[in-house]
């Protein structure tokens, strides 16, 4: 059995008679109808309608001139007063003009004094720059060709020392400063500690919870909705399909686009001269093609062996050395023979108890059902009126109704309507052919 004491219920002394506060705030209580619903307002009891005339404008008063004259004066006319002025003599002298009956020379200073020199033409001191192709055959030899003496290879001499190796009598010494200064000290035993046993509790476990104690799941009532009925606003005043574009829209006749005719390509009837001024102008030489006079590499070889040996081949001797000994500390730790068993601490002292499943004491989610029955209907399926759906005339390859005219370079058609005296000869003439 569960203990079902915890340390708050032991220390919290309980009091009697204490209520919890209740709340002010109203009740939310549905009044229902109460009758009609009347349409006046505030608006409409406070206000009174006045009959409103419109307001009369101020008139003007006629003009009528004062009699009598306009006195014209000024102050600056009665302070103001004329003086004769004579007019202002210049002291210049006047000009004046020495005419004489000679003939004016109007021959300037530049041309009475320089005279024209007769000059011959001077002889151009420029070389005669033009080619003029030599009479001799053309030798075709180079100032190379005439310079360079070929001469035969001569082997240098070689300044290269002697390699010989030189030998130590001496034998090697491998021993290092680790060798000699190492000393081994042994090792002190490594502390173990002992584990301690676990010990179980001896006391249950106490899983109860201050929610599983308090919360006893009492059944409660399930709100109840006070949303009005959504009633139907329908009208028995048929559909107006009617709309001013239909009313006052006329239409007018459309002319055909004036297409513009581009010329027509006309080739020429001469024949084309399709010869160039290089072509015509230009003459072929027989050349012979130019033969170098510069000797051919000829590879050099030598009758003596190729000599392999190098510096370091012959310097360096290899030693017979062996590989070293890793230095290793001895295992302070022995391992284990026997075979591992592969068993934990929590696996020894685990003792496995029968689990309790919790009670749920969360309501039962229920569905909220009414008897009275789902009202499907919706405005949609009450105002839609079904129409007959049309088919476009440009689906058929020669509507009816319609008499073909003309058609333009980018292949649209154009089609005449057919007025209703030729189409109900036409229905006519087509049901006599299907009787027949």
């Amino acid at each position: 059995m569960t203990c079902v004491l915890t340390e708050y219920t032991e220390k919290y002394p309980a009091y009697g008679g204490y209520n919890p506060p209740q709340g002010l705030k109203p009740k939310p209580v549905n009044h229902g109808d109460r009758g009609r619903m009347d349409g006046t307002t505030t608006f409409k009891t406070d206000f009174i309608p006045y009959v409103v005339t419109r307001r009369p404008g101020k008139q003007q008063a006629e003009y009528k001139p004062k009699p009598g004259d306009i006195d014209l004066g000024t102050t600056y006319k009665q302070d103001y007063s004329l003086y004769e002025v004579q007019p202002f003599a210049p002291s210049r002298p006047s000009e004046r003009v020495y005419a004489t009956g000679h003939k004016m020379d109007t021959v300037p200073t530049y041309k009475e004094d320089f005279r024209q020199w007769e000059m011959c033409k001077r002889e151009l001191k420029k070389p005669d720059l033009t080619y003029h192709p030599p009479d001799a055959k053309f030798d075709g030899h180079t100032t190379f060709q005439d310079d360079f003496l070929p001469r035969g290879l001569a082997p240098r001499q070689s300044f290269k020392p002697s390699s010989i190796p030189k030998m130590s009598d001496t034998p090697f010494d491998g021993v290092t400063s680790n060798q000699q200064c190492y000393v081994s000290h042994p090792l002190e035993a490594r502390w173990v500690t002992v584990p301690e046993p676990y010990k179980p509790s001896s006391q249950p476990l106490q899983d109860l919870t201050t929610n599983r104690r308090d919360y006893q799941g009492l059944q409660g009532q399930l709100p109840q909705s006070y949303k009005p009925n959504p009633g139907k606003v329908t009208s028995d005043v048929p559909f107006q399909s009617s709309t001013e574009f239909k009313e006052h829209f006329q239409q007018w006749p459309v002319s055909l686009p004036q297409l513009h005719k581009s010329l027509q390509y006309v080739s020429p009837t001469e024949h084309m001269d399709m010869s160039t001024t290089s072509g015509a102008d230009y003459v072929q030489h027989n050349i012979q093609p130019f033969i170098s006079a510069k000797p051919f590499n000829r590879p050099t070889k030598s009758s003596a062996p190729f000599q392999v040996c190098t510096t370091m081949r012959d310097d360096y001797q290899p030693w017979e050395v062996k590989r070293q000994a890793m230095i290793k500390k001895p295992e302070e730790m022995q391992r284990a023979t026997g075979r591992m068993d592969h068993l934990t601490t929590f696996k020894a002292h685990f003792t496995p108890h029968e689990l309790q499943p919790n009670v749920s004491f969360k309501p039962a989610h229920a569905p909220m059902r009414a008897d009275a029955p789902l009202e499907g209907g919706t405005m949609y399926s009450t105002e839609f009126t079904p129409k007959r759906i049309s088919v476009c005339p440009a689906s058929y390859d020669s509507p009816p109704g319609f008499v073909f005219e003309d058609s333009d370079d980018r292949g649209h058609r154009f089609y005449r309507k057919l007025p209703s005296k030729d189409m109900n000869k036409m229905a006519a003439g087509m049901a006599v052919a299907v009787v027949s």
